[in-house]
Order: structure tokens, then C-alpha cells, then sequence
């Protein structure tokens, strides 16, 4: 199962290879991985989509984590309310007689053209995973020559519902 842990950590030399290190050696496979500076000088915060069989390894994991010397705070907000972001900048081959065709494909992905070349374009995109691959599968037509894409980047919502106040639905009446 895919877990999106997220460490705030200090923003020193050689904390990502640690992480990453740690990781490796417990043969765990990171999906993706996004560092960045937050709102505090001198402290960063990693968020990583990392595949894990089972919750005893995740609660390994997790200790693991916590014990690293630069580590601050480990959180697996997989199942919390989050926001989700991820950034895809995506080439496509395009002459100037398919571009307004791209155009019409990519703008209710609230996408944008970032470049424009003889025979391709550049398409920048954020969303949700899901989001992204559904563009990306209605470019692919089209050719596409390149792919760069982030990973995610999340963090919780301002609100947490309890269990007990999250709707219950149900087909039979």
C-alpha cells in the first residue's frame, strides 16, 4: 500500500541521503520525494510517497525515521484530510495546425502552454496524481517527446473531521 509520510526536518548537509539511505538499506521503494524550505529558516520538510506491505513495517518505518539526529517530526498523513499537489511540465509534438486542437484538450485541466517551439509545445500542469495521468494519457496521441514531474507535495487541511462526524451513505433506503 502506498503511504505519504511527510518529516519536518532541519535543513543541514546530508539529512536527504540519510533518509533516503535509511529507506534503501530496509528495502523500502520511494515513489517520489519533494524537499523544500517551510516557514521556518533552517527547517525543511520532506514528503514522500513510499510503498509499504503492511502496518507493522510502516510502524517500523516510522521509528526508524523519528531516530534520525535531524528529524524533527514523522507523519504518515495518508489517511488525514490533506492537500494534495504535484507539478508535471509535459512536451508534446505540435505543429501549428494542432496547437489550438492541444489547446481545447489541456484547458479544462486548467493547464497552460509554457512553450511553444516549431514542432513541439511545453504543457505545465499541478493537480492531483490522477489528474495529471488523465492529461497525460489524452496528450499521448499527440506524441509526447518528454515527462518531468515532481512528485507530491502535501500537507493536512486546516480541519480534521473526527470518525464519528464523517457522513455514512448507503444505497438501500
Amino acid at each position: 500500500m502506498k503511504r505519504i509520510i511527510t518529516l519536518t526536518v532541519q535543513d543541514r548537509s546530508g539529512v536527504l541521503n540519510r533518509v533516503t539511505g535509511l529507506l534503501q538499506r530496509r528495502q523500502f521503494n520511494i515513489e517520489s520525494i519533494s524537499v523544500g524550505p517551510t516557514e521556518t529558516e533552517g527547517i525543511s520538510k520532506m514528503t514522500l510517497v513510499v510503498e509499504i506491505e503492511d502496518e507493522q513495517r510502516l510502524e517500523q518505518v516510522t521509528k526508524q525515521l523519528n531516530k534520525q539526529i535531524d528529524v524533527l517530526k514523522v507523519s504518515d498523513i495518508t489517511d488525514k484530510a490533506i492537500v494534495v499537489r504535484e507539478l508535471a511540465l509535459i512536451k508534446v509534438a505540435s505543429s501549428s495546425h494542432l496547437r489550438s486542437e492541444i489547446n481545447g484538450i489541456i484547458d479544462p485541466f486548467r493547464a497552460s502552454i509554457i512553450d511553444v517551439s516549431k514542432e513541439s509545445l511545453a504543457v505545465q500542469i499541478t493537480g492531483r496524481p490522477e489528474k495529471i495521468d488523465a492529461l497525460i494519457e489524452l496528450l499521448r496521441p499527440y506524441g509526447i517527446k518528454e515527462i518531468a514531474r515532481t512528485g507530491l507535495t502535501a500537507f493536512l487541511r486546516g480541519y480534521q473531521p473526527q470518525v464519528n462526524e464523517l457522513a455514512t451513505y448507503s444505497l438501500i433506503k
